[in-house]
């Protein structure tokens, strides 16, 4: 099986452990992800504050490839980088004049009815009906399923039936054996773009988060968006600072957490690539 794919920015550099871990899963399920030619930018997080048309165009030549690369479903791992994508379908297929200056801007052709797939949507169709028979070490730890801001929001386009409390990563994790926590933060922010900018205030949203997820008992937080794993992680100084002590629970993706119930080996989920080590019981 064949499948069209965008990896975006992030997970061809600071999130490439993402990359890692979703091709080795899907290698094991017997897909194939088909990276979409001559990909761009699709202009998160900046551009759709700055210029509207460029916030467009972005995604929109993303889009277009991939139609004529005849691709019926596009796999967009980044929550980011799927919520451009997603937006920007919904804003073309609502005022049709957009979509002809977009189209006469990129002098390419644009159907605009790819369907576009988020990490979890890819997994629930393509993944989860194969993991009964691809688990073979199944985890043995309680694990926060933290959703973030862009997979669910805005309500409307993404049409989130459970915006406030998604079930979609809880559902895959219990699949694999662990025990989702029941918990109030899984959508919210982890401070996003200020992760250079603000740091103080990452370190302050980002530390509630982590603070709640170790107090209900988790040893994991399980994540599905590259700024989020980049906040949780890669900011843990921020976080201890903010919360005057020391808190080691790691951050996996997704992928990364079904990698490791696979049998795959740390090196193969790209664990070893994490700011805080990832030292977890994987067999019950």
């Amino acid at each position: 099986m064949k499948l069209g794919f965008y990896p975006g920015c992030s997970l061809t550099g600071s999130s490439r452990e993402y990359n890692e871990s979703l091709l080795a899963i899907a290698k094991e399920a017997g897909i194939e992800l088909c990276e979409i030619n001559d990909w761009n930018c699709c202009g998160a997080t900046a551009a759709h504050n700055l210029n509207k048309e460029l916030s467009l165009s972005l995604p929109a030549r993303n889009l277009a490839i991939a139609e004529l690369e005849e691709m019926d479903e596009l796999v967009v791992p980044c929550a980011a980088c799927y919520n451009r994508l997603v937006m920007t379908q919904h804003e073309l297929d609502e005022d049709s004049t957009i979509k002809a200056q977009i189209e006469i801007k990129l002098q390419m052709p644009l159907k605009n009815g790819i369907k576009i797939l988020n990490v979890l949507q890819f997994l629930e169709k393509h993944i989860v009906p194969r993991l009964d028979q691809l688990v073979k070490k199944p985890l043995a730890f309680d694990v926060a399923c933290y959703y973030g801001c862009l997979l669910v929001r805005p309500q409307k386009v993404m049409k989130s039936e459970r915006f406030e409390d998604p079930m979609a990563m809880d559902a895959i994790m219990q699949k694999l054996g662990a025990k989702p926590i029941d918990w109030p933060f899984k959508t919210e922010c982890c401070g996003a773009g200020f992760s250079v900018s603000k740091t103080e205030i990452v370190g302050e949203l980002s530390g509630k988060i982590v603070r709640d997820a170790v107090n209900r008992g988790a040893k994991a937080i399980v994540v599905a968006c590259p700024m989020c794993h980049s906040n949780l992680d890669m900011r843990r100084p921020a976080i201890d600072s903010y919360l005057n002590m020391k808190i080691d629970i790691p951050v996996l993706y997704i992928t990364q957490a079904i990698a490791l119930a696979m049998g795959l080996t740390p090196q193969q989920a790209g664990t070893q690539r994490h700011f805080v080590p990832v030292n977890l019981p994987v067999n019950r």
